[in-house]
């Protein structure tokens, strides 16, 4: 009887412990595989991945019965009950409606988008894997409410609601919780040194302010990449794609090549450890600058006006008038006869002509290289093998791109690198990163022409040159074309040309250089720390109201070895901190939503700030499927690095920022001998308009302080059957918006002292040697306002994913009440965009197509002010899935009409783009 009970003990230990092995298939609704599926035991610690195929396998300890469940973002959880052995379970997921999906940056806490407080717009893996554009980071550009302004084929810069630059400090980028906003340049480098599209999860975007959670310069938008976790998408994954970009410089075609691959490895390798890494190389050749006009005077070209300026001509910059030229001869001494170059006599027969020398293109300057790379790994470790993570994530990019402010910069060699360490879970995160640049071979591009013509000839030579033979020839003809083409013959006499060796010497003694009176390297090493906390405590006080708190801390180092801040002797350091909470409350059966935030934050350089939010929403019908909402938000923006330690020559003119203490470390010496500092720029000057009109009134500028905004907005959204619509108004209003002011700056004199002193300053400021312009950082005093509408349609229709929005975008303020300022709205006024698409046109075969239209704009900036005509874009991809190779084939065409088309003036014309790709295992 013993042995009997022994026996029958063991048998129930055995079918205790017994591993019931499950295998099965995951579909949608039209009966295809999904990938990429978590197929797990519910209530359990069990669970897979669902391979190409969309075919699984599930091992769990536990006897029968028990429920499987099958998850994926986009897909509405399914799950299955398991009574007994199986051959093969198929699990059907339904796609979420896209109002239901689930986004998080709006409240920093998981919700519906259907009930999101606040205008929010996602880009999730579908998405990604549809559009059209060459990279998913361009694709961005279909959502509606986004521009994106491209100035590069590895640089594009987004914005929402206006005031736009490609340096866009207005908005905000995170990856994985970390601002990938470059110290020194103050903007987002697109995603040159980003995320590679293996590895993005979802992305969402805030498109207005967001300061009462996010801090300083949320202001006008966020956007928040989020990357795969290794414990949910595992595998290797990889794509390659080829192809060609084309456009026309100088009426020749151009047609270059470029290439772009990537891979994904990730593993996890229990329940408390998972780890993953990330590598994508991008090269190709950029779109060239290549515009000629010269904007102060169109039509204008170096054969019919001898001050020619060209867009996209550098050295060009530098003129005097050659009565100026004449005066200085009469006092300077010819070491030949002892005598002065001029008689007075002779210099009066010199006309008040400004003259300019002669540039280079910056086809001359820049061949055109454009080139990312991007590496980034994270470890992932869950110590009780639940929601408890800790995380170390390190991403380290390289590239070679063009950006564009007051001057073009070739960012050569550009390298930045980001490390965090995170804790986290459902409930709370805390976490600390350091983001760090290094310029390496950039340099600028102005500056480089206006340097490679003092190499073999300085500016006082080649001036003088072109008087004596000006005069020369005058005397002989009587004519000033004459006069002119002589001085040029000779003043030209020894001029480098490209693609000789002494030109490429020159060149590179230049671009190596950092001494801008002589070359244009710009070093830098500048890096930000960070560290952010939050806690959720919902699952504490649910049943009252969802409350959170928070805080961040970042400490800046400048560090450009003075070629770009005012930092010659040593890294300048400063720092910042905020504190923030929010209430969030369901009433009346969870229809009504109401939130409230508020935010404190303080810089060492500035008093502190309250940035508050409040929204309501409610959801209307019986089936719930309509919300009404409305907001009303207020952010702030510090000034930065730039407006505050900038101490830059940029040629025409110098860009000074205004920290108290940076007034005074910017020191000039002009010709003359006369020092200038920056605090002249903020105590003694004219604006550049009065000294332009002939009124010389003082100018009227402040150091400069945080930008504020107070932004209203309402908006609905409701879905009818397989129609959704989402629209909404803003209003927004600025206060002391952070602008650059123009003023001129006289060697001599005062512009409020004696009479004498005014005469003299007077004098002086319209003196091209004697004077000095600055573009200098303050605020303004007019009332500034924008406001717009959004409108968006999408609906399915037999398949067919079909998506059409509109935008209108409008400024509001008075030129005349400060016409020194410059607003840089740039955003055109009217946007169309529309898309169609299916998934499974024919079996293993499908599409999109998406174009957008957007009205005429004028573009503001320090770099140039024009018109942007009106343009049409065209992008179209068609794809094949190969089951076997578990790939996808894509063909696609980027401004598919060929109508080439610009974004701002002084950036490349963009021509079509063309490309095959390959993507292995994309789960």
């Amino acid at each position: 009887m013993r042995t009997i009970t022994l026996i029958a003990m063991l048998l129930i230990s055995v079918v205790s412990f017994a591993q019931n092995t499950i295998s099965g298939k995951v579909v949608d609704a039209f009966n295809q595989p999904v990938p990429g599926v978590t197929v797990a035991l519910k209530g359990g610690e069990e669970k897979t991945i669902t391979d190409f195929d969309g075919f699984f396998t599930l091992t769990v300890k536990k006897d029968y019965p028990f429920t499987i469940e099958a998850s994926s973002v986009g897909f509405e959880n399914t799950s299955e009950v398991i009574t007994s052995a199986t051959t093969e379970v198929t699990l059907i997921l339904e796609e979420i409606n896209f109002l239901d999906e689930l986004v998080i940056s709006a409240s920093r806490a998981p919700e519906r988008l259907f009930e999101s407080p606040v205008s929010i717009e996602r880009f999730g893996i579908k998405e990604i894997k549809n559009t059209a554009s060459a990279d998913f980071y361009g694709g961005l550009e279909n959502l509606k409410g986004v521009d994106i302004n491209t100035n590069s084929l590895t640089l594009k810069s987004i914005n929402t609601r206006g005031f736009a630059t490609f340096a866009n400090t207005r908005f905000v980028q995170l990856t994985d919780g970390m601002d990938n906003t470059a110290p020194a340049l103050n903007f987002v480098l697109g995603n040159l040194i980003g995320m590679s599209e293996l590895d993005v999860q979802n992305i969402e975007l805030l498109p207005g302010a967001s300061s009462a959670l996010y801090g300083a310069n949320a202001f006008n938008g966020i956007l928040f990449m989020n990357s795969k976790n290794p414990f949910d998408h595992q595998g290797i994954s990889a794509y390659v794609k080829g192809g060609v970009t084309t456009q026309e410089i100088f009426d020749k075609n151009e047609t270059n090549q470029f290439y772009d691959v990537g891979i994904r490895l990730a593993h996890a390798f229990s329940d408390k450890f998972a780890a993953k890494a990330n590598l994508s190389i991008l090269k190709g050749t950029d779109w060239i600058a290549a515009d000629r006009q010269d904007l102060a005077n169109p039509g204008a070209t170096r054969e019919n006006n001898v001050g020619y300026d060209g867009v996209n001509v550098y050295g060009d910059e530098v003129a005097q008038t050659l009565d100026r030229v004449g005066a200085q001869l009469t006092q300077s001494i010819n070491p030949q006869t002892g005598q002065p170059f001029l008689t007075p006599a002779q210099a009066s027969l010199l006309p008040e002509t400004l003259v300019s020398r002669t540039g280079y293109d910056e086809v001359d300057l820049n061949n055109g290289d454009a080139e990312s790379l991007k590496f980034d790994a994270a470890l992932h470790y869950r110590p009780f093998a639940n929601d408890f993570e800790i995380i170390y994530n390190g991403r380290i990019g390289r590239g070679t791109t063009v950006t564009q402010d007051a001057n073009r910069t070739l960012l050569k060699n550009f390298s930045s690198q980001q490390h965090k360490l995170e804790v986290k879970n459902n409930n709370f995160f805390v976490r600390g990163y350091i983001t760090a640049t290094d310029a390496g071979d950039s340099y600028d591009i102005r500056f480089t022409g206006i340097n490679l013509n003092r190499v073999w000839k300085s500016d006082n030579q080649w001036f003088t040159e072109y008087a004596l033979a000006y005069l020369g020839a005058f005397g002989a003809t009587g004519s000033e074309e004459a006069g002119h083409a002589a001085g040029r013959q000779l003043a030209e006499t020894g001029r480098l040309i490209p693609g000789t060796t002494q030109f490429e010497q020159a060149f590179n003694s230049v671009i190596s250089n950092p001494d801008i009176t002589e070359g244009s390297k710009i070093k830098d090493k500048s890096q930000f720390r960070h560290a952010d906390a939050n806690y959720n405590f919902s699952h504490l006080t649910g049943d009252f109201a969802d409350i959170q708190i928070g805080g961040s801390f970042r400490e800046y180092k400048l560090n450009s070895f003075g070629t770009v801040f005012t930092d010659q002797d040593g890294p300048i350091k400063y720092s910042e901190y905020g504190v923030y909470t929010q209430v969030q409350k369901k009433l009346i059966d969870e229809r009504l939503k109401i939130t409230g935030s508020v935010r404190y934050d303080k810089s060492q350089l500035f008093d502190g700030n309250f940035s508050p939010r409040f929204s309501v929403s409610y959801t209307l019908g019986a089936n719930r499927n309509r919300n009404v909402r409305a907001s009303f938000q207020t952010g702030f923006r510090n000034p930065t690095t730039q407006d505050l330690y900038i101490g830059l020559d940029v040629g025409a003119n110098a860009l000074l920022g205004s920290a108290p203490d940076n007034l005074d470390r910017y020191v000039i010496q002009d010709p003359s001998g006369n020092i200038i500092t920056g605090r002249d720029a903020y105590e003694n000057s004219y604006s550049a308009q009065s000294v332009e009109n002939g009124t010389f009134v003082k100018a009227d500028i402040d150091i400069v302080k945080p930008e504020k905004i107070t932004a209203y907005e309402v908006g609905y959204r409701a879905q009818f059957g397989s129609v959704i619509l989402d629209g909404s108004v803003y209003y927004n209003q600025y206060k002391d918006f952070i602008s650059n002011e123009t003023v001129i700056v006289p060697g001599v004199g005062r512009v409020d002292g004696t009479a004498a002193e005014q005469t003299a300053a007077i004098d002086a400021a319209t003196d091209i040697q004697r004077r000095k312009i600055f573009t200098a950082s303050t605020n303004s005093d007019v009332d500034i306002s924008s406001y717009g509408f959004i409108g968006g349609v999408t609906t399915n229709i037999s398949g067919f994913d079909l998506g059409l929005n509109y935008v209108f975008t409008e400024q509001d303020f008075d030129q005349s009440e400060d016409p020194d300022f410059i607003s840089s709205f740039n955003t055109p006024k009217h946007k169309v965009k529309a898309s169609i698409g299916k998934n499974e046109l024919f079996k293993n075969f499908g599409f999109n197509v998406s174009g957008r239209w957007n009205s005429e704009f004028l573009w503001e900036s320090d770099f140039g002010t024009g018109d942007i005509p009106s343009f049409t874009v065209i992008d179209a991809q068609i794809n094949y899935t190969i089951p076997v190779i578990k790939a996808k084939l894509k063909l696609g065409a980027n401004n598919i009409t060929g109508e080439e088309y610009f974004t701002a003036v002084g950036s490349g014309f963009i021509g079509s783009q063309y490309y095959v790709g390959l993507i292995f295992n994309n789960l």
